[in-house]
């Protein structure tokens, strides 16, 4: 990709920088093995039992993939950001109301990761070392860490994370196999939890909520592959990768009772190995997740050095980690559902119909009320669906994606009459 220092932020990416869409593919797919996303395979399959898990992944897999599919080609057929669409279609001022959306959410998703590294290093130590340390310093200690790495280091990271999730990928394929060994496949096929403690509805909410910026941002990777076919293909990063890594964690869950990754390794004395690559995979997904944070928020603080905002925003993460954000991560992943489905369905309205597949930068208004309103409306009934006051089709993130696509449709009517003519 882009070696310029503004990583083709607001310009369209050059050919000499296009790239294969199955490389991408493997990229996108390597972000479901990190803790988080591990974590929530776990926990789910725990909660509601390991055939209404598959359901829940192969739902969630179906709306992100159909989304992605959309924006993929909206990427890159424009060649810009999606820093750059939001301009398109909501404004200069309304883009950076998405962007601290955007922002917020990846700052989030930061502070989980760290919180959930840190308990995998308490819980290395106390069964490879027998020392039980405390978490708080551990929290501060790898937050500090992955911020040195994302603001000098992250680049030889990423070379190290090529060799690692590969790796990690075959590692868990083992880690299932070793758990089916003296076990009958319906004994994990039958699982049911004695007292399930979420809905198939809740589990397929979690999952979507917890990806929702992925058909937003795809915009991001397809810019630079070659061609429509190839940016497609690097959909399935979404559609095979996110599914198999959710089983990699649901699988031996079940076998062992355990949510914590570590504690199942512990059970089939795979620790050390376990931890050394997941703790890479992790690391590098964080780093990745704090670039990407200070990037979103540099376009609404435009007067901060790069340097600065990355280390206001690992604070602001770091002590979001104190206090235990991961406790509130389902409730924050319910929140991403309602507001975000809206702003892909509006700019692939934008894109398709209003713009008619041509973006002018002389065009970008200050604001776009339109999208403005049909996004705060959607959002607004979303929830209250959320919440069933009323229902329209039971499923909440459906419904902002749905409810953003008829009122922004409704608002531009004549306008888009008007390009058709």
């Amino acid at each position: 990709m882009s070696k310029e220092g503004n990583q083709y932020t607001i310009t369209k990416v050059r050919p000499k920088d296009f790239t294969s869409g199955w490389l991408i593919a493997l990229l996108i797919a390597g972000t479901g093995l990190t803790l988080p996303i591990l974590y929530l395979g776990s926990e789910i399959a725990l909660s509601i039992g390991f055939k209404d898990a598959l359901w829940a992944f192969g739902i969630s897999t179906v709306v992100l993939t159909l989304m992605c599919m959309a924006t993929t080609i909206i990427g890159n057929r424009s060649r810009l950001s999606t820093y750059m669409i939001m301009h398109f279609s909501f404004g200069r001022k309304g883009a950076r109301i998405m962007n601290f959306i955007f922002g917020i959410t990846l700052l989030g998703w930061f502070s989980v990761a760290i919180e959930l590294l840190a308990i995998a290093v308490k819980d290395t130590a106390l069964q490879s070392l027998q020392v039980d340390l405390p978490e708080w310093p551990i929290i501060i200690v790898v937050g500090l860490l992955i911020t040195a790495t994302t603001i000098y280091g992250i680049k030889s990271l990423e070379r190290m994370a090529n060799f690692a999730v590969p790796v990690l990928t075959l590692f868990l394929g083992y880690v299932v196999y070793q758990c089916m060994v003296g076990t009958s496949l319906w004994t994990i096929v039958e699982f049911v939890p004695k007292e399930p403690t979420m809905t198939l509805f809740e589990a397929t909410s979690i999952l979507v909520g917890s990806s929702i910026l992925f058909p937003v941002l795809m915009a991001d990777f397809s810019r630079f592959i070659y061609n429509d076919k190839q940016s497609l293909i690097a959909v399935l990063g979404i559609t095979i990768g996110f599914p198999i890594a959710l089983l990699f964690s649901a699988i031996p869950s079940i076998q062992t009772g355990e949510v914590d990754i570590i504690k199942v390794m512990e059970r089939l004395d795979l620790v050390i190995p376990a931890f050394v690559l997941l703790f890479v995979s992790t690391w590098v997904g964080n780093a990745s997740n704090l670039y990407s944070t200070t990037l979103t928020f540099s376009t609404i603080k435009t007067d901060w050095s790069y340097k600065k905002m990355a280390l206001m925003c690992a604070l602001a993460g770091i002590v979001g980690a104190l206090l235990g954000f991961s406790h509130y991560l389902f409730d924050f992943l319910n929140f991403l559902g309602i507001l975000a489905p809206a702003i892909s369905s509006i700019y692939i309205i934008n894109f398709f119909w209003v713009k008619k597949q041509r973006y002018e930068l002389a065009e970008i208004k200050d604001w776009e009320k339109e999208a403005l309103i049909a996004w705060g409306i959607s959002s607004i009934l979303t929830v209250f669906t959320y919440f069933e006051v009323f229902q329209l089709t039971h499923a909440y993130f459906i419904d902002s994606f749905l409810l953003g696509g008829f009122i922004y449709l409704a608002l531009k009517w004549r306008g888009i009459v008007r390009n058709l003519s």
